[in-house]
């Protein structure tokens, strides 16, 4: 059935010209540009397509065509059969550019058939349960929300211990984004919950089922904690990725939660959500004003309809670099020069104006959130002394 909104402006766009109104039309036009770009930002993406291809297989390597992701330096995950399938690939033994090819390093199969064909690049590394990619027991449980349960991993310090840490993941992400902050966390007697929240794939949806930049999903986050603090959580400390960073940021703000909380860890985080709209915009050729009109349209509750969400999503209650003077938790912010989907600016002006708070780790030639894939050495280490000291 079609939208009655987008008919009605359809037929008022179809008005306006008729009568000469040009001026009207443009603004419609506007309006409706501007809803559309507000709707893809907020919307989840549900099947993210192939993005790189297999040429051909050896004994110990794969070799791969030349993107921006397959020629970086590291460690990374590849999706195989439409994520039926999984391998884990090193660094890069031989780069042909004359070919298009990129030779890489095979760590592990772990589940699938690596062949020929089509894949999709990750930053994961680590996927599956916990038990199964690291080898740690692990418990599966339900955590109770306002919309249900939403499913969590728990893996526990070998020694007891009530710390604990929340890791949340990002826009469009899974929660095995967070298997790779397991380590240095356990290591250090630290608990860990991976929960889901609202909109997961897998998961319970919200009202809407549209993402709220974290304006909502704190809740479930909130629950998570509240699950960890049931099982004995004295101290929390709350970890996240990207858009995870932005939901850590409102639970900090708007919860109970935050009473617990000692540390926070943040890996290429949303600092603020206009920047990056701003520059999302840019990077889609979107003039200024239409990508404006977009971010004031979510917060408008006479427009909720037109954008397709359940309650008003104000961006400016998401940037902490104008809101800093709230934040009252020691912060550990790491995040890469060179992230292409969440500039680094709004990092590095946090960390200036709350250096009582806020130790910057600037990495470079890590794309989004992929820190540790370019230095997981480093990056357990920074993360192992910052919650342990």
């Amino acid at each position: 059935m079609a939208d009655r909104g987008a008919v009605a402006r359809k037929a008022a766009l179809g008005a306006a010209v008729a009568g000469g109104s040009v001026a009207a039309a443009g603004a419609l036009t506007s309006v409706g540009a501007a809803a559309y770009f507000a709707r893809k930002a907020l919307t989840p993406d549900r099947q993210r397509p192939d993005d790189t291809q297999i040429l051909a297989v050896g004994d110990t390597t794969v070799t791969l065509d030349i993107t921006p992701e397959t020629v970086m330096p590291g460690r990374y995950g590849l999706w195989l059969d439409s994520s039926r399938g999984h391998v884990r690939l090193g660094d890069v033994v031989a780069l042909d550019h004359e070919r298009g090819t990129v030779r890489r390093q095979v760590l592990g199969v772990d589940y699938g058939l690596l062949a020929p064909g089509f894949a999709r690049w990750n930053q994961y590394f680590f996927v599956g349960p916990p038990d199964r990619a690291l080898g740690v027991p692990t418990e599966y449980v339900d955590v109770p929300t306002e919309l249900g349960t939403m499913p969590a991993w728990v893996i526990r310090a070998e020694r007891e211990s009530n710390r604990w840490a929340v890791l949340v993941h990002g826009r469009g992400a899974r929660r095995d984004e967070g298997l790779r902050a397991v380590k240095p966390l356990r290591d250090n007697g630290i608990n860990v919950i991976i929960p889901s929240y609202r909109n997961d794939l897998g998961a319970r949806s919200g009202p809407d089922g549209r993402y709220n930049l974290g304006l909502s999903e704190w809740r479930d986050i909130e629950d998570a904690g509240l699950a960890a603090v049931q099982r004995g959580a004295r101290e929390l400390i709350l970890v996240g990725w990207s858009m995870g960073g932005a939901i850590v940021l409102q639970t900090l703000s708007r919860s109970w939660l935050a009473d617990h909380v000692s540390r926070v860890v943040l890996d290429g985080p949303v600092i603020d959500w206009g920047d990056v709209l701003a520059h999302h915009a840019r990077a889609h050729k979107v003039p200024a004003p239409i990508g404006g009109l977009s971010r004031a349209l979510m917060g408008r509750r006479s427009a909720r309809r037109l954008v397709g969400v359940h309650s008003p999503v104000d961006v400016a209650k998401t940037n902490w670099v104008q809101r800093a003077a709230e934040l009252r938790h020691p912060m550990l912010v790491i995040h890469s020069v060179d992230d292409e989907f969440v500039p680094v600016g709004p990092s590095l002006e946090l960390a200036a104006v709350r250096p009582d708070l806020v130790t910057m780790e600037p990495w470079d030639t890590a794309r989004h959130t992929k820190e540790w894939n370019v230095d997981p050495d480093r990056w357990e280490r920074c993360v192992a002394e910052f919650v342990s000291g």
